[in-house]
């Protein structure tokens, strides 16, 4: 059994090829204001944890947790939250190094309104931008259902806008010394080797021993499955 938690804009799907993968179950939950699942008026890691700690209380045993991007800092809060839950936890991806106006952008991001498209092509190539999967996802693949939404089926409207709440930008700055010292459970800190949102320098001054996965990027869960299934 393992959970799997997504980045900050994308959804579950994106565990697809990994789950294919895998020897095993697995549960690649949407997180709050990301594919089916509800809005609400703030977001945080804590929060996040909160809200899929129920699927790991469904299991006696401990369970591992692999997340990407914002998802491993969500599975760091989920391994504080409920120690006994959690076996171990593989974060992907994440952004450690947090400039001022990097934190300045995220937060006028989440100030913006929900943008409405004419189309469902502009809305899955705004999606596909947002959460860094342009080029690795065909904009035809039915994991993008769970992206868009039709704002006239939903009765909102003409139109389409994407499923996450923007909102969900406003999410923080990770505490990843205070999150990696409250912690019980193994974790590892890996990085695709061309990702731009975080370096190998920028994992080293956290842990002794991070990996940098040869010739990947950010998106490393997408672009080579297994490679992130075989992380110790």
């Amino acid at each position: 059994m393992m959970l799997l938690l997504h980045g900050l804009g994308a959804t579950g799907g994106v565990w697809r090829g990994l789950t294919g993968a895998y020897d095993g179950p697995a549960l690649a939950p949407d997180l709050p204001g990301h594919g089916t699942a509800a809005w609400t008026t703030t977001y945080s890691f804590a929060a996040h944890a909160a809200a899929v700690l129920p699927l790991l209380e469904r299991f006696e045993a401990p369970v591992p947790v692999l997340g990407h991007s914002m998802g491993g800092v969500v599975a760091l809060e989920l391994a504080r939250l409920a120690p006994r839950r959690v076996e171990r936890v593989v974060a992907v991806g994440v952004k450690v190094s947090w400039p001022p106006e990097d934190a300045a952008r995220a937060q006028a991001m989440a100030a913006r309104p929900a943008a409405t498209y004419d189309s469902r092509t502009e809305a899955v190539d705004r999606f596909l931008r947002v959460s860094g999967l342009a080029g690795l996802v065909d904009a035809a693949d039915p994991m993008l259902d769970d992206a868009v939404v039709d704002r006239e089926a939903e009765g909102e409207g003409s139109g389409w806008r994407l499923a996450q709440d923007p909102r969900t930008f406003g999410v923080g700055v990770p505490d990843m010394v205070g999150l990696l010292a409250s912690v019980s459970c193994p974790v590892v800190l890996a990085r695709g080797e061309h990702d731009p949102m975080v370096s190998h320098d920028d994992l080293a001054a956290l842990v002794p021993d991070p990996v940098t996965l040869t010739g990947l990027g950010h998106n490393a869960h997408v672009e080579d499955p297994t490679a992130v299934l075989a992380l110790p």
